[in-house]
């Protein structure tokens, strides 16, 4: 199996969180329409909402090279970023606090990388490439830092999603950049509450489907069509594996994949910027559930980035999935089918 752009019939594929990005860089013009007083609260508290893990300080120098800066063509030329932004984007099905527990996250303790995918942003935010890496393909899992000291071991054929869970973010990280040899700038994790409170502040989320969908895990029952989805119904629709095709990762990304372009579309449909207050509950369902690196830890810094991404839509943004095959160790696993995995990860450079 190899990657296949939108275009195909089956190869878009991508988790379901990139639209939390774009949403971050419409929070000041709709606080400034509160006028001074609200805008600082709104502010203040979006700000305070955002929790960040210091990445660059635990990988230290270790590290593929970050991108080479294009000299911008002109001085008197508007700002726009001088350089290509890789961004490791992560959905974690955290099993803390209630919401997530009752949403599926499982047990008190623990969390996985139940979505992840490396978001490629090209210098000038024209187009965006949103690499999708399956969570059951079987990597090298490096020596990763652990916070309380020490670090873990080197594991050989580990589940990928294997990575967050016994390092945190940090060592999903590490595992990517070993991975793809790209340096990830930024890091971003949102849990099972902020996705769907994302989509239910957004008034939810129109999607198609093409074959019925009977998932006892995700308790989903949706009939072949067009609907209409709260966001408890749009993250099942996210985790459904057992109620479509083959039951496989793989037919689960291909969902995430329609539903992360519905939901671009619906934000850019949603008039965010005239409605100060659907904007602060969707800005307030973001922050609220939202891990970043220290390099994105506070509401100014998400908002020059989602303010680059104005014109970036679904019609802009180019998904695929890791180019794979099935692990000849373990059939229900998969492995990078190269050398079309490396070359994918050489065009983001």
């Amino acid at each position: 199996m190899t990657g296949r752009d939108e275009n195909g019939d089956d190869g878009r594929r991508v988790g379901r969180r990139s639209a939390a990005l774009k949403t971050a860089g419409l929070v000041l013009a709709g606080a400034l329409v509160l006028g001074a007083g609200a805008a600082g609260w709104a502010f203040w508290q979006l700000n305070a909402n955002i929790k960040s893990v210091d990445i660059d300080n635990a990988l230290g120098d270790d590290r593929p090279a970050k991108a080479v800066t294009t000299p911008s063509p002109s001085a008197s030329a508007s700002p726009l970023p001088t350089e290509s932004l890789n961004i490791l984007v992560l959905g974690s099905d955290s099993r803390s606090g209630e919401e997530n527990q009752e949403l599926g996250g499982g047990s008190s303790t623990g969390a996985r990388s139940d979505t992840a995918m490396v978001v490629h942003l090209d210098a000038g935010r024209a187009g965006a490439t949103i690499v999708s890496i399956p969570r059951d393909t079987l990597v090298t899992r490096p020596s990763c830092p652990l916070p309380s000291g020490g670090s873990t071991r080197v594991a050989y054929g580990a589940m990928f999603n294997s990575a967050y869970a016994v390092g945190g973010p940090v060592c999903a990280v590490k595992t990517v950049e070993s991975l793809t040899n790209i340096r990830m700038d930024h890091y971003i994790e949102i849990d099972f509450a902020g996705f769907a409170k994302l989509v239910d502040a957004l008034g939810g989320v129109t999607v198609t489907t093409d074959e019925d969908i009977d998932d006892e895990d995700s308790h989903l029952r949706l009939a072949a069509g067009t609907h209409h989805l709260d966001g408890e119904q749009a993250l099942a629709l996210a985790r459904t594996r057992h109620g479509i095709g083959d039951g496989s990762d793989l037919g689960r990304i291909g969902l995430q994949q329609r539903l992360v372009k519905a939901l671009l579309d619906q934000i850019s449909a949603a008039g965010l910027r005239t409605d100060p207050a659907r904007l602060y509950r969707v800005a307030d369902a973001v922050t609220s559930s939202l891990t970043t690196d220290t390099g994105l830890d506070s509401l100014s810094e998400l908002m020059r980035l989602g303010q680059s991404l104005d014109g970036l839509s679904s019609d802009t943004a180019r998904t695929v999935t890791m180019p794979v095959l099935p692990a000849p160790s373990d059939r229900n696993r998969v492995v990078a089918n190269e050398p079309e995995a490396s070359e994918l990860w050489e065009s983001l450079r």
